[in-house]
């Protein structure tokens, strides 16, 4: 029997499925074809339980059936065949995010139909990456002044799971950035790549109209402070239409006087730092 069994038995419980499944997987690949006696004497698992399981190992697409005069021949279906289960998985993990988002809307209205304003504090790379998340809530184009390239915050599945998801919904935004955010780019885009917002403009400031000391998002009736650099890594969301109505007043203006960026560097930009 393959000698790094519980690898193997962690992986498919992380899918969900009880151990036996595994053992009875590697006793197919060891052992080759075999019928239910065998299989339950090379795998360990009772043949009452092997007869319960088979529904689950053959709707997985874990073992394939031939069927021989009187008895039924099992044999292990190819490991490829687990990447169909792992786009069920995906799939699955796309609804849940879907549900949840209707779920957090709701209460999320809730909540600010019972208080004309909402402040939400988080803290840590985790709280961050949750107040980026929510950026995808938006019904309307964001906005937002950006002090440093987020991705070397955060990992590239996550930020390229949130740009799949902005694009999906077909949010829009508009930058404002400085010299320091530019440079942030430059370093990351010097050794690696993520996919890019399709939707997004940015423009330039510089430090002598207006210095950039840490990023502002506004979306809806959010108004989101992003800090992240001193050692300090925390978030503020500030739920409240006129605080968001001004906020994004004061980005127009500031707008206004930012120079649009050249084709050279935009093609730097993914679209949110």
């Amino acid at each position: 029997m393959l000698q790094d069994i519980t690898v193997i038995r962690d992986y498919f419980l992380q899918l969900g499925f009880e151990p036996e499944v595994a053992d009875i997987y590697v006793a197919l690949n060891d052992n080759g074809p075999q019928n239910i006696s065998d299989l339950a004497r090379h795998s360990g698992v009772e043949r009452t339980r092997i007869y319960r399981l088979i529904d689950v190992l053959t709707e997985n697409n874990l073992i394939e059936i031939e069927t021989h005069y009187k008895r039924s021949i099992l044999k292990a279906a190819p490991l490829s065949n687990m990447q169909i289960l792992l786009s069920k998985k995906e799939e699955e993990l796309y609804k849940l995010q879907a549900g949840f988002e209707q779920v957090q809307r709701a209460i999320t209205q809730h909540e600010q139909s019972k208080h004309a304003t909402q402040v939400q504090f988080y803290k840590g790379i985790e709280g961050l990456k949750q107040m980026f998340w929510n950026e995808t809530r938006s019904t309307n184009s964001n906005v937002a002044i950006f002090y440093e390239n987020i991705q070397h915050k955060i990992k590239r599945t996550f930020f390229e799971r949130w740009v799949r998801e902005f694009n999906r919904r077909g949010i829009a935004s508009r930058s404002i950035v400085g010299d320091h955010f530019l440079e942030s780019q430059k370093q990351w885009y010097k050794h690696k790549d993520n996919e890019r917002v399709a939707k997004f403009e940015s423009r330039y400031v510089s430090a002598d109209i207006f210095k950039i000391a840490h990023s502002t998002v506004v979306y809806d009736n959010v108004v989101a402070y992003y800090n992240w650099h001193d050692g300090l890594d925390f978030g503020i969301e500030i739920y409240n239409q006129e605080i968001a109505d001004t906020q994004r007043q004061f980005f127009e203006l500031l707008w206004q006087r930012a120079t649009p960026i050249s084709n050279k560097i935009s093609q730097q930009l993914p679209g949110e730092g």
